[in-house]
Parts: C-alpha cells; sequence; structure tokens
C-alpha cells in the first residue's frame, strides 16, 4: 500500500469529496484507511457505565485507498505516488515534482 500512516490526503470519490485529513490508521489487508473527521457515520450507544444516557455518537469508518489521493508535502497537489531506489532504500516519489515524501 502506498499510503502510510501521517501522509495528509484529499477525498476524490464518495459522499465527503473534496474533505482533506491526515490518515491515522492503515488497515493494509482490507485495504482501508481511517481519516479522523471523515467519512463520519452515527452509532447509536445503549445506556452503560460510561454513558448513562446512552445516545448517539459519531464515529469515524475506514475509508477505501481508492477514495483518496496523497497530497506532496512540496508542491501541495494531489498526485500519485512513485518509487525509487536511491542507496539501496526504496524511496516514495511525487509523481508531479519528483521530490521525495
Amino acid at each position: 500500500m502506498k499510503i502510510k500512516k501521517g501522509d495528509k490526503i484529499k477525498v476524490i470519490s464518495g459522499k465527503d469529496k473534496g474533505r482533506e485529513g491526515t490518515v491515522e490508521k492503515v488497515y493494509k489487508k482490507s485495504n482501508r484507511i481511517l481519516v479522523p473527521k471523515v467519512n463520519i457515520y452515527k452509532k447509536h450507544i445503549k445506556k452503560n457505565e460510561k454513558m448513562p444516557q446512552g445516545g448517539v455518537v459519531e464515529l469515524p469508518r475506514p475509508l477505501n485507498v481508492a477514495k483518496v489521493m496523497i497530497i506532496c508535502p512540496k508542491c501541495t497537489k494531489m498526485t500519485r505516488i512513485g518509487y525509487q531506489v536511491i542507496k539501496g532504500k526504496k524511496l516514495r516519489i511525487c509523481k508531479k515534482c519528483s521530490s521525495k515524501i
């Protein structure tokens, strides 16, 4: 997976199209990422010790990686990611400005 924790991304499709955020968690097996304040759903909670009233809680759900694009920190544009091997290390490269990510 080309997107990692801490990357700045922008949603390109779906109900949250246009929103930006930073990746909080990556789920490699299911090809999804968790971004706070993006893809928010409401969940109804029963009364319990933590929430004596119960109620409705807003939770972020994981997004599919295909619905987001990474934002290059140097050129601040949405871009694809390429790879380049330099001195035995594999680096992620911005396809637009050729800087390392």
